[in-house]
């Protein structure tokens, strides 16, 4: 790392004012976008690169996104090199050329300064339909990413500020729901064009080369703190085994398996060993599976190390070719993010070996999409919910699981009820928490969530994609699993199983429930805190016979009696 002579203050004026202007734009998105699924659930990130198409700050969004956009940068760079303008935007979304899955479209605006490129401003939203088999463009029991809707190559959708009509007709015939759609993409140009009005005044500020020795010795800075963590950890290699429940067409576990090697300041992470690609749409390219990676180990770092690329140069990631963290074209890729999620929970439970204290027990398994489509009588364009279900953390050690939040790996959001029922022909029956799903422990996993939903119109499509119904959320260190998830179909006031991943076609009145996976437990549970069990039977987490299975306390009169249980 090149030694640079800058001022410590302006240093630390120019990181916040990143810092500022990726919240800022992240702000912007939430304010302008069209469909719930930006607005309400909070599923998009955006992040300020430099010319070179290093990160320099991110934004609190989906953080599983984030890691992706340095291969995606790279093939736009590749593309465009010497073609790029002031006023260009180009948007790609193939997860075989830089993306991740179709439903998330990048979009990059080139930002310049003196007729230089100086940056990107770049924007990913989980957009509500692309196309496809299915509506929402998300589901599961795709077998090829043929099925799984609109491909966009990288491609302009401005040139120096000039529409490309052609690209946009191409949208507006292929996606359901061109009106959210196209209003969604204008939100991330709207994003865009702040990132780069902020970074522009930045370079006026402080000069062209004085904001790129800036920008350096932020990369290093990231780099040194991220080294000096490393080479703290005792070297060796740290093995972990987690599984996927299944792909929805074959009840075979899905082994994802890691090996963490730390040598003195440098970390490699390698998957061998991890299952073939799939039929089912559970494959995750490996830009993904870097991205789920960097965060995790991010995890583990302490909270000032910056969130930009020179965190990235001390971490190596393989996975074989051919896998389903790596999987060849045309292996369909909708459903991705669940193993994603299982990455982070293999990655954190080799690192748990190595900073126990850092890392908490396995979350819900990452959340469960529900999308429910159909038609309300007399229109003619459809309706498209994607509900994503954000459940529990795991156990730490010192503090139990928080419930109803969102997974680490992302900062989203449940969609409140108010909001879905406004929206859509759709009545929530049930919203609250499974009593005793969060693992045992000294200090216990989160309750899992439960939803329920009456469909008021008929001839409707549901698609569920969830997980940990077989392979719970693991504890640590002597914590006990949180309980596994289900699905269910509501008969007559009776609970018909459904499989964890599947897409059907549902009448009038149907009612869906899904329990989700509670939060793994950390620590012995015999050595839980009388005042935390009495607390938690008087807010109904847990039951008494749950107490007495797990924390070994004794009952008198309807009372915990401390005289006759285990000594605390």
């Amino acid at each position: 790392m090149t030694q640079r002579n800058v001022d410590p203050i302006t240093f630390a004026v120019v990181k916040n004012a990143l810092d500022t202007i990726v919240d800022d734009m992240a702000f912007a998105v939430m304010r302008t976008a069209r469909s719930p699924i930006i607005r309400d659930v909070l599923d998009y990130s955006v992040t300020m690169c430099d010319a070179s198409g290093r990160i320099l700050a991110q934004a609190k969004t989906v953080a599983l996104h984030l890691g992706a956009v340095p291969d995606a940068i790279d093939v736009i760079i590749a593309k465009y090199a010497d073609n790029v303008a002031p006023g260009d935007v180009i948007i790609l979304n193939d997860p075989y050329e830089g993306g991740m899955h179709l439903p998330d479209i990048f979009m990059f605006k080139p930002i310049f300064f003196k007729d230089r490129l100086q940056g990107f401003s770049v924007v990913i939203a989980h957009h509500c339909d692309v196309g496809g088999r299915v509506p929402g463009s998300n589901a599961a029991d795709s077998t090829e990413i043929y099925q799984e809707g609109l491909r966009i190559p990288p491609t302009k959708l401005y040139t120096a500020g000039e529409e490309n009509q052609t690209l946009f007709e191409i949208i507006k015939k292929n996606v359901r729901l061109p009106d959210l759609v196209l209003g969604d993409l204008g939100a991330q140009l709207a994003t865009c064009n702040i990132g780069e009005r902020e970074l522009v005044r930045l370079f006026d500020r402080y000069g062209e080369q004085g904001l790129r020795d800036y920008f350096d010795e932020l990369l290093d800075y990231g780099e040194r703190l991220t080294r000096k963590a490393i080479e703290a950890w005792p070297d060796g290699t740290y093995e972990f085994l987690d599984h996927i429940d299944n792909d929805g067409f074959c009840e075979t576990p899905i082994p994802i398996k890691c090996a963490v090697t730390v040598k003195g300041d440098r970390l490699s992470v390698d998957f061998a060993g991890s299952s073939k690609q799939v039929r089912g749409a559970i494959n995750s390219t490996l830009s993904f599976v870097k991205s789920a990676t960097y965060l995790s180990i991010r995890c583990a770092l302490d909270a000032d190390v910056p969130n930009n690329a020179g965190v990235y140069r001390c971490i190596d990631i393989t996975a074989p070719q051919g896998s389903i963290l790596n999987p060849n074209m045309p292996a369909p890729v909708a459903a991705r993010a669940l193993t994603g999620y299982r990455v982070v929970d293999c990655v954190l439970g080799a690192v748990a070996q190595i900073a126990p204290k850092k890392v908490m027990a396995a979350g819900e398994g990452g959340n469960t999409v529900i999308a429910l489509s159909g038609y309300v009588e007399n229109s003619i364009e459809p309706y498209i919910l994607v509900d994503m279900i954000n459940g529990a953390w795991g156990g730490r050690h010192n503090k139990d699981g928080i419930e109803g939040v969102t997974n680490p790996s992302q900062n989203m959001s449940n969609m409140p009820i108010e909001t879905l029922e406004a929206r859509y022909p759709i009545v929530m029956e049930a919203y609250g928490f499974a009593t005793d799903s969060g693992g045992a422990g000294e200090y216990r996993g989160g309750l899992g969530l439960v939803r329920e939903y009456r469909i008021l119109t008929g001839d409707v499509v549901a698609q569920i994609r969830s997980d940990r119904a077989v392979h719970a959320p693991y504890g640590l260190f002597g914590g006990k699993p949180g309980a596994c998830s289900a699905n269910y179909l509501r008969v007559n006031n009776e609970l018909q199983p459904l499989p964890s991943k599947f897409t059907m076609n549902l009448g009038r009145d149907a009612i869906i429930r899904h329990e989700q996976a509670g939060g793994g437990g950390y620590g012995d549970p015999l050595k839980r805190s009388f005042a935390l069990i009495e607390q938690d039977l008087a807010n109904g987490k847990i039951s008494q016979a749950y107490a007495e299975r797990h924390h070994g306390v004794v009952f008198a009169n309807g009372k915990l009696d401390r005289a006759q249980s285990r000594a605390r």
